[in-house]
């Protein structure tokens, strides 16, 4: 770097910076100990897929004893053992474990920490021309306790009486009692471990994260001129500063129950007929604490996805972001309201009518601006330039479930339409477009449009188009039929339904459910390959491969610690003047100074 670079670097994070540069990156300064925000997102990304394989493969296990109860399987017999899987018939107690774990997984470890770790670390420095995160070593260390926690939730599958089995919900006293069922014992200990280390991994994130984005920007950019993506992705770590705690405090009074005699969330309760000496706690209560996050975690999953689609959707339109102060004003009100909304989850909890109603009501206000985003999206490709390459196409896929998702919440928000399908597949079809799918749709898009910034190489872009329409349509053949068994009273999380002739009629729906997950998840190992080939052979990425506007596309291709060789760039405009009257090209950068007599449009 040179010297003048050091000047501009004032906020130095590392006092021996000079020195750092001077000796060469051991192999493990460089890929494993790294404190520079690049490899740390490449870090997240890398575990994140990883995880997403293990939380994947655990629901074609036991979707497939949905489709066929009662069968034989080798694929169990070899991957359960005989303890689980006897003559590789799932035995009811792994079944309830696999769901838990697969939850888990996949709402914390792959789409809170994989999308929210991977794009705020890559992106934040780099589209507000910051040198760094505000603190690389925080930053490095909340990566570290990241993948503590998935080493520790990967350990609980190991254990002798099997992994936690609650549900990803792990609602007391089934979670509090260590003798409740098999997977109570030290499974279920080791998930309350894994969960207050990942808590603390989040929140060191989400600190840094808020603190570089107040703190670091360049000259000349003003909140007004952020990128949406970075406005989603500092309102998700606000989000997350606020109700992470909540559950970290859950789970500390849940280890307490479990190991230390207290009674939290018990209240009198018999086992076999013993009657145990827990008095005067409220398992209710473990719900409050456990949805005051569970809900905004739902916004920390998707307010990422729809900040990445917002940058995606105006770059490939070729035109500005329709309602740039809306989509802004849409994502402040869905922090607020996302924080009085939890109770929602608890309509059949017995909770008074009236209170019921109160957040009936606060969940319908929260689709209005979910429904300003949808629309401004919409708006922005009407008549748009459009260029259809494969993170464009999940990006409009996002919108589409986004919005067919949503649609269901409005039924599941009113409390008088929910009781009715509360513990049903609907709710499980619900979150898994809203949230899971749509989430999904945003990481690959963000995959999809910044690998060339990550890996300086390009993915192979026919293999996106076939990853994107085969999960297209097996994302929507899986959940969409599930609205329907779940409105004919299909319960969750039942090992088989065998027992009730009155739903035989919709076995042969679970067997298409589960023909269309299979092959959708067999499709992701294209989209795997993609991936890895690409770091390796992918050809050399361009300068600015989408011709977009935003700063991490003005620093060099080859990564450098620091980002910008020299001067920091400064900005002069917002990042959305595409298609611009009065300029040679249809895209004009940031850091490209205004002409005499242009204006800005946005103000």
């Amino acid at each position: 770097m040179s010297a003048e670079g050091h000047e501009i670097h004032g906020h130095d994070e590392h006092g021996h910076h000079d020195e750092h540069h001077h000796h060469k990156d051991t192999f493990i300064t460089k890929y494993i100990f790294s404190i520079d925000h690049k490899m740390i997102a490449k870090q997240y990304l890398i575990t994140g897929i990883l995880m997403g394989v293990l939380g994947v493969g655990m629901s074609l296990l036991f979707r497939m004893q949905i489709a066929w109860p009662e069968e034989s399987f080798g694929i169990f017999k070899v991957l359960l053992g005989d303890k689980f899987a006897p003559n590789g018939v799932m035995r009811n107690d792994i079944y309830l474990a696999l769901v838990t774990i697969h939850g888990t997984i996949m709402v914390f470890f792959v789409l809170t920490a994989g999308l929210s770790g991977t794009f705020s670390n890559l992106l934040i420095p780099l589209q507000i021309g910051a040198r760094d995160m505000a603190s690389g070593f925080m930053n490095m260390i909340s990566y570290w306790l990241f993948f503590l926690s998935t080493i520790v939730m990967v350990m609980s599958l190991f254990v002798e009486a099997g992994p936690a089995s609650a549900g990803w919900t792990i609602y007391p006293p089934l979670s509090a009692l260590p003798q409740a069922i098999p997977g109570s014992g030290a499974g279920m200990t080791l998930w309350l471990v894994s969960m207050a280390i990942f808590i603390a991994s989040s929140l060191m994130g989400s600190l840094n994260y808020v603190v570089t984005v107040i703190n670091l920007r360049t000259k000349g950019m003003s909140m007004t001129r952020l990128p949406l993506t970075v406005w989603a992705f500092f309102i998700t770590a606000v989000i997350g500063i606020i109700s992470f705690p909540v559950l970290f405090s859950a789970a500390l009074l849940l280890i307490f129950d479990r190991s230390f005699g207290t009674s939290f969330f018990l209240s009198d309760i018999f086992i076999a007929g013993e009657v145990l000496h827990y008095q005067g706690g409220s398992p209710v209560l473990f719900e409050h604490l456990f949805w005051f996050l569970g809900h905004p975690e739902v916004y920390i999953v998707l307010l990422p996805a729809l900040g990445i689609t917002s940058e995606i959707i105006a770059t490939n339109s070729r035109k500005p972001i329709f309602g740039y102060r809306a989509m802004i004003a849409s994502i402040l009100a869905i922090a607020f309201l996302s924080t009085i909304v939890w109770g929602h989850h608890m309509f059949i909890s017995g909770m008074n009518p009236f209170l019921g109603s109160v957040f009936t009501f606060t969940t319908l206000l929260i689709a209005i601006p979910s429904a300003v985003k949808a629309f401004n999206y919409i708006t922005t490709l009407w008549r748009g330039n459009l260029q259809l390459n494969p993170a464009m196409l999940f990006s409009i896929g996002l919108v589409s479930t986004f919005i067919t998702g949503g649609l269901t919440g409005i039924i599941l928000g009113d409390s008088t339409l929910d009781i009715n399908v509360h513990d049903t597949y609907f709710v499980v079809a619900h979150f898994h477009l809203v949230m899971g799918i749509s989430a999904l749709y945003g990481f690959f898009a963000g995959v999809y449009h910044w690998f060339p910034k990550m890996f300086g190489r390009m993915m192979n872009k026919n293999l996106g188009y076939i990853h994107f329409w085969v999960t297209a349509v097996c994302a929507y053949g899986v959940f969409f039929p599930m609205h329907f068994i779940g409105m004919a009273g299909l319960p969750r999380r039942y090992y088989t339904n065998t027992a009730f002739p009155l739903f035989d009629d919709l076995s042969d729906v679970n067997v298409l459910i589960t023909m269309f997950a299979i092959i959708g998840a067999a499709f992701q190992l294209i989209f795997l390959w993609n991936f890895f080939s690409s770091i390796f052979k992918g050809p050399r990425a361009p300068q600015n491969p989408w011709r977009s506007n935003t700063l991490e596309w003005t620093a060099p291709v080859e990564h450098i610690h620091g980002n910008w060789p020299g001067a920091i760039p400064e900005v002069y405009r917002w990042p959305y003047d595409y298609s611009k009257p009065g300029h040679d090209e249809d895209f004009v950068p940031q850091n490209v100074p205004m002409k005499p007599g242009e204006e800005q449009l946005h103000h």
